[in-house]
């Protein structure tokens, strides 16, 4: 029996109206997911899987009572290195299985923890060590280390860099002080114990624009994932989530840790250095898992493989999140498997906020409906709730009470916080309509949208006509300045396999997205691409796109 039940008075429902009225959490004080659900399984269901690790040679299973046994040697090792409640400690470790042993030990000593991508750069480190007053870097061994030994000298804040899986000049050696320490760790109380209302974790937004955000989450952040986990990913007590996303991304906590253990789910993890869409499903389907959950970018090459070649017979339920679905590859996955894919919507300080619940119906391309807790509402320019079917920024009401996992603001920075969340709403940035059903359907950033010759154009709907054209692997769409039109809208295009840039595919695309959407959608400017840019969370950067074409 999973430890949902300890802190909800109801957990299953009827009806989609019966989960909006009836959900609720009974969140206790001095709340620590380390000890109250970690080391509560350890102690009642310690042979309970809680990971199960592989990579393309070896894997490995962890129970619970392991997990509790080398989260404790974590914690004795972070504070023989002199890390103490309130420390910012960064996190770079890849999907290497120590990554869970050492957030749940920060967890347990009270530190702050920031989880980043192995992608940083010396650039990227300053502004994070800076910003954030990191005490501590935890590192897998490579290129990595260079930047941050670079950062640090130009810096001088950070006091203790650590290396898993190498040897460094300057770098204390995780496996040697981790084997060493002990295996047991006392339970801080009174002032030495974080409260719910401290900073438990802290990441910095990937970002489509601009320098990334701090983005705080306290100690009560994990029972938001509840709503994740367990009502839209659909988890099963005693079953194994795969959420294929970077530990350095905060869809790793939304896939791979808090609602999942919370519902009695196991979580699985494939460390790949380079992704491979046949390997991941070979993978994925040999261990069992029984709910999947990816962003549209990984779908996008999964539909592409031979999917009646693995063995889905474990598969209960698939999601998906990031950016919305184009309804091509939910037809092609559904055809091949028989598994609806159920879209969500959320953000770095959110939990899932809207989404395709199991009592649903799904519309391919649509968000769902919101989550309970979750008051959201479509504000339209003049700051006025927005009619059905008429576009506007996706805000949520706040006067009232805070939903439930949402951030506390971005740290240390009162004026962003303020720019996002003032007068009883917070504003998400991204824009949406709804519609007579109640179901909200993404447009876009409100810094992708394209105005052209007096129509307002969202890259979604343009990106879902080429994906349905065989040629079209993957493709961004942007707004390009014209004197005339005021902007033109631009398609990068990564082609399928078999497929190569002319003239002739040019033409031919162009006059696909004319016959499958309004013709004044159609992109007067197509470029053939290798890769598009994107964030480590697997969304397109159009920001990028659109710089590269200003200068």
């Amino acid at each position: 029996m999973s430890v949902l039940s300890r802190y909800m008075p109801k957990t299953e429902f009827c009806s989609y109206q019966d989960f909006r009225d009836a959900f609720s959490v009974k969140i206790p004080d001095n709340f620590n997911f380390a000890y109250d659900v970690v080391d509560w399984y350890a102690e009642h269901e310690p042979d309970r899987k809680a990971l199960v690790w592989c990579d393309d040679t070896v894997s490995k299973t962890v129970t619970f009572k392991e997990m509790k046994v080398m989260s404790d040697k974590a914690a004795r090792m972070f504070t023989a290195a002199g890390i103490r409640k309130g420390d910012p400690v960064m996190l770079i470790l890849k999907q290497r299985f120590e990554f869970w042993f050492c957030i749940l030990a920060l967890h347990k000593i009270g530190a702050i923890t920031i989880p980043a991508t192995h992608m940083l750069t010396t650039h990227d480190m300053e502004y994070r060590i800076k910003s954030a007053d990191i005490k501590m870097i935890v590192s897998v061994a490579g290129e990595i280390n260079a930047f941050v030994d670079d950062a640090q000298r130009k810096v001088g804040i950070l006091q203790k860099k650590m290396i898993l899986g190498g040897e460094r000049d300057g770098w204390i050696n995780f496996d040697k002080e981790f084997a060493a320490a002990s295996e047991t760790f006392v339970r801080p109380t009174g002032t030495a114990a974080p409260s719910n209302s401290d900073v438990m974790l802290l990441y910095f937004t990937s970002g489509t624009t601009g320098f990334p955000k701090m983005v705080q989450h306290d100690y009560a952040y994990p029972f938001g994932h509840i709503i994740t986990a367990k009502y839209w990913q659909n988890v099963v007590d005693g079953g194994l989530h795969y959420t294929v996303a970077d530990t350095g991304w905060a869809k790793s906590v939304w896939g791979q840790l808090y609602g999942q253990w919370l519902s009695g789910s196991g979580v699985f993890i494939y460390d790949y250095e380079k992704f491979n869409a046949a390997n991941l499903l070979a993978k994925a389907t040999a261990h069992g898992v029984t709910t999947f959950c990816a962003p549209p970018t990984i779908w996008r090459f999964l539909i592409k493989e031979d999917l009646k070649q693995y063995n889905f017979s474990s598969l209960k339920y698939c999601v998906v999140a990031g950016e919305p679905l184009n309804p091509e590859v939910y037809e092609r996955f559904l055809e091949a498997t028989g598994h609806k894919l159920m879209e969500g919507y959320g953000q770095t300080e959110l939990v899932v906020s809207i989404a395709t619940w199991p009592w649903m119906q799904p519309k391919p391309g649509s968000m769902g409906k919101p989550s309970p807790t979750y008051d959201v509402v479509l504000l339209n320019r003049e700051g006025k709730p927005c009619e059905v079917g008429e576009e506007g920024e996706i805000a949520l009401r706040t006067a009232e009470k805070k939903p439930l996992g949402m951030f506390g603001g971005y740290y240390r920075d009162a004026d962003r916080t303020r720019d996002s969340w003032h007068d009883g709403f917070y504003y998400t940035g991204d824009t949406a309509w709804m519609d007579e059903d109640g179901y909200y359907w993404f447009v876009g950033r409100s810094d992708d949208l394209i105005k052209s010759s007096g129509y307002r154009i969202g890259p979604f709907e343009v990106e879902s006509a080429l994906i349905q054209h065989p040629a079209v692997l993957e493709c961004a769409i942007t707004g390009v300045p014209d004197p005339d039109r005021g902007q033109v809208v631009k398609a990068t295009i990564v082609l399928a396999k078999g497929f190569s840039p002319s003239d002739s595919l040019k033409k031919q695309l162009q006059d696909h997205v004319k016959k499958v959407t309004a013709p004044y959608k159609y992109p007067r400017i197509v470029e053939f691409v290798e890769t598009l840019p994107k964030t480590i969370s697997g969304k397109i950067r159009r920001v990028e796109i659109r710089d590269n074409d200003s200068k």
